[in-house]
């Protein structure tokens, strides 16, 4: 194998991971934050993809259609929140009523986009910008793997000053640790849940924006995504968002070369590394104790 064709597949490995960033991360601050394990949280990558092929029938504009699918998400994400989730914060087997809550969801929602726009396979075309590719030297690569990984380096810039230089992600942050004593301080911290429940499953919404011309968009593609984010949160470690970022490193460039070298065990490769990570370290690469969570 050519160096050039290692370069390649490690670029491309970096466009997955950041797609399985973006879905993970939302997924991990909703498990750090508001304390649900989400399990509908692939649903909201499906709801992007959806928003935005809608859109794109009317104006055939991917860039409006990435607004809307990103709004769209994290609007039905809060509404699920305010709605439902907020009404079982709090009871005994808070965790059981979660999980079955969350995969209703999983349903309710995949049922509804074949209601709407029916079983058939849909495209979404790239943006005309972001059609050709870039030479790296002697390795060409396509424009929009770097697009993505671009943009979720992006998230990753601003996720980390959000969380560690304003107020409000100070917030954000004192809530993981202890609401009541956030509430005392006159926060609204049921407001906080709901911003951070919305502002994670736009994300969701995002990555699947930014993968649909990359693949198809079908339903049953929310469930396919979350089975890799869960085991990029399980490597990284339950609610640590840098967590979450070394996990979809490692998973996206372990796809990436596995395909090339063993493309009979590339899925069955993620499975193992998780297995290893398990041994190793059970609470994963990056995890720390949450103290004192209400």
């Amino acid at each position: 194998m050519d160096f050039n064709t290692l370069i390649a597949q490690f670029v491309s490995g970096l466009s997955v991971a950041m797609l399985l960033f973006l879905v993970a991360s939302g997924l991990t601050l909703i498990f750090g934050v508001v304390n649900v394990l989400n399990f509908a949280h692939g649903s909201f990558y499906l709801l992007g993809t959806y928003f935005t092929y809608q859109l794109m029938q009317v104006f055939n504009n991917f860039w409006v259609g990435l607004l809307v699918g990103v709004i769209g998400a994290g609007i039905v994400g809060m509404v699920i929140e305010v709605l439902f989730l907020r009404r079982i914060y709090g009871r005994d087997q808070e965790g059981a009523f979660q999980l079955l809550m969350t995969y209703a969801f999983i349903l309710i929602i995949d049922d509804v986009v074949k209601f709407i726009w029916g079983p058939e396979y849909k495209t979404i075309p790239k943006p005309d910008a972001l059609m050709g590719s870039l030479n790296l030297g002697t390795t060409i690569v396509p424009t929009y793997n770097i697009f993505i990984i671009v943009v979720g380096m992006l998230v990753v810039l601003f996720a980390w000053y959000f969380l560690t230089k304003t107020d409000k992600g100070k917030m954000v942050r004192a809530s993981s640790l202890d609401r009541n004593m956030l509430g005392l301080l006159g926060t609204n911290v049921p407001m906080i849940m709901t911003l951070v429940f919305g502002v994670a499953t736009a994300m969701g919404g995002l990555a699947g924006v930014l993968a649909a011309p990359l693949r198809t968009v079908t339903p049953g593609a929310g469930i396919e995504i979350i089975i890799d984010s869960m085991i990029v949160v399980v490597i990284g470690g339950f609610g640590n968002f840098w967590g979450a970022l070394l996990g979809a490193l490692i998973i996206g460039e372990v796809l990436s070369f596995g395909i090339l070298w063993m493309p009979e065990m590339a899925t069955v490769l993620t499975f193992i590394v998780m297995i290893i990570v398990l041994i190793v370290k059970p609470e994963g690469l990056l995890s720390k104790k949450m103290v004192g969570r209400k």
